[in-house]
């Protein structure tokens, strides 16, 4: 797994009247700081990557539809430069992926619905000054295809 990126099973507990998942307590090792609370939608089949921040940590988890995660490695000095790790994150697999500052990633929507996202950045967005470095989906600079794996 690319240095810096974390795991968290989420636990679903569900009972009569619904369930509840917990996804980021401040009272957790996992947990940095608090930035702020968004909630971002992505349609079936459709592709948002590739980002990274350089300042800000991500806490992502989904709470409907399925995403197939990619994270990739460019930092200097990292023991894994060069390094792409996929995640399958969702209803039937709840997971948070920390992702930390200078790691690009992205993610395709791979359910028949939208998927619903919730991040929780250790760093509130600056509209005037956005920690946000970009590169096309479909870049040469980063080992990935975003198409469906068969078999």
């Amino acid at each position: 797994m690319i240095e810096g990126v974390k795991i968290k099973k989420l636990k679903v507990i569900p009972d009569e009247r619904g369930r509840l998942m917990e996804i980021l307590r401040g009272d957790e090792q996992i947990f940095q700081r608090f930035g702020q609370v968004y909630m971002t939608t992505t349609y079936p089949g459709v592709i948002k990557a590739w980002h990274y921040h350089k300042i800000q940590t991500d806490n992502i988890a989904v709470v409907k539809g399925m995403l197939k995660v990619a994270l990739y490695d460019p930092r200097e000095g990292s023991s894994t430069r060069g390094e792409v790790d996929q995640f399958f994150i969702g209803e039937h697999n709840p997971l948070l992926i920390q992702v930390p500052p200078q790691v690009y990633h992205g993610w395709k929507c791979i359910s028949e619905q939208e998927a619903i996202v919730i991040n929780c950045p250790t760093e509130p967005y600056n509209y005037k000054n956005p920690d946000e470095y970009r590169l096309p989906f479909d870049t040469d600079q980063i080992p990935y295809d975003w198409a469906i794996k068969m078999g």
